[in-house]
């Protein structure tokens, strides 16, 4: 999930993209792009840049060849192309919640946050079950591998085969909210809207239009051998039971907060959530379960473990009979 050289404050500009919620794009007084941010974060590993190290050949030295002066040796290295790597931009990881902005706009950045982190206790009136987004969006949406929120703020208003036409970011949450957490729709005008919408922002702030974010999501995985439940059990014992409980039910503390989340029954995600299909559930174990031991699991692990808890008894969904209105219905879809 030190004393750094002071920067100077991000500035922040309010803007409409596409949507009836304000956005939110934040610069320095420079104009630059404000940097990376590189601590470690609580049972997460981020990911660092991409960096390319030359071979130099041997031999004896020319006689000819004068050393260069000590001003010119010790001149610094131009830093690398910003952010690149063959595989998209490399933002997704820890950041530094000390720089988010002072004032009403950060205000609502970090309100942005605490909704992500304590969902059920926060929004009593829209989530329906014991979870909070950032079971699925680890760490805040910070974390790769596992849905992080940077750059979504660029992938959104996009067409989603399952809702059959194109949807903006406040109809995007709105699905996990009915969905993964099993309760209503938040107003799109709402200051808990607004809020988590500038979370997302803010963790997006580095990545230029149009640019592919690495680590997004869950990079789909293969079963070498057909899932097997039987096995998912087993493993369920000996790998999970010890947090989301025997029974499923996750654990919490006295004053509700949610310590493991519960991965079926009525206090977890609809049948209508991502998690609930078997090749999403299977790459977000295989990426980041047991918690902190994320890629230890073999991809027939994941995929049996997913076997297992995926179809365990939980909450259904009203309106699953309007999903897939134009076809393309995914063949691990549980309705």
């Amino acid at each position: 999930m030190n004393s750094p050289t002071p920067t100077p404050v991000p500035t922040v500009a309010l803007h409409h993209r596409s949507s009836s919620t304000v956005r939110s794009t934040i610069s320095t007084p420079s104009g630059r792009a404000a940097p990376v941010f590189g601590a470690a974060i609580q049972l997460t590993i981020g990911v660092g840049m991409a960096a390319w190290l030359a071979a130099c050949g041997g031999g004896a030295p020319s006689p000819e060849l004068t050393p260069a002066p000590p001003e010119q040796a010790s001149a610094p290295t131009p830093p690398s192309p910003a952010l690149a790597t063959p595989a998209g931009l490399s933002v997704v990881g820890p950041v530094d919640l000390e720089t988010i902005p002072s004032g009403p706009q950060g205000d609502t950045i970090r309100r942005g946050r605490e909704l992500v982190m304590d969902s059920h206790r926060l929004m009593p009136d829209n989530v329906g079950n014991g979870l909070n987004c950032t079971n699925c969006h680890i760490n805040g949406g910070t974390t790769p591998k596992a849905a992080p929120y940077v750059g979504v703020t660029d992938r959104y208003p996009k067409y989603r085969a399952r809702s059959g036409k194109v949807d903006n970011l406040e109809e995007r949450v709105n699905g996990c909210m009915e969905r993964s957490m099993a309760g209503k729709a938040l107003d799109p005008e709402s200051d808990e809207m607004r809020a988590i919408v500038a979370w997302m922002t803010w963790l997006s702030k580095d990545v230029p239009d149009g640019k592919a974010v690495q680590d997004i999501g869950m990079p789909r995985i293969q079963p070498p051998a057909p899932p097997d439940p039987v096995r998912g059990e087993a493993l369920y014992a000996t790998k999970c039971a010890a947090c989301h409980q025997p029974d499923g039910q996750g654990m919490f503390a006295p004053d509700g907060k949610t310590l493991f989340p519960p991965l079926w029954g009525e206090r977890s995600f609809n049948i209508g959530a991502g998690m609930a299909r078997l090749h999403t559930a299977a790459a977000f174990v295989k990426w980041n379960m047991p918690q902190g031991q994320g890629g230890t699991l073999t991809d027939q692990e994941a995929y049996d473990l997913a076997a297992f808890f995926t179809v365990q008894p939980r909450p259904d969904l009203a309106k699953k009979g309007l999903d897939w209105p134009k076809g393309d219905k995914p063949e691990d879809a549980r309705y």
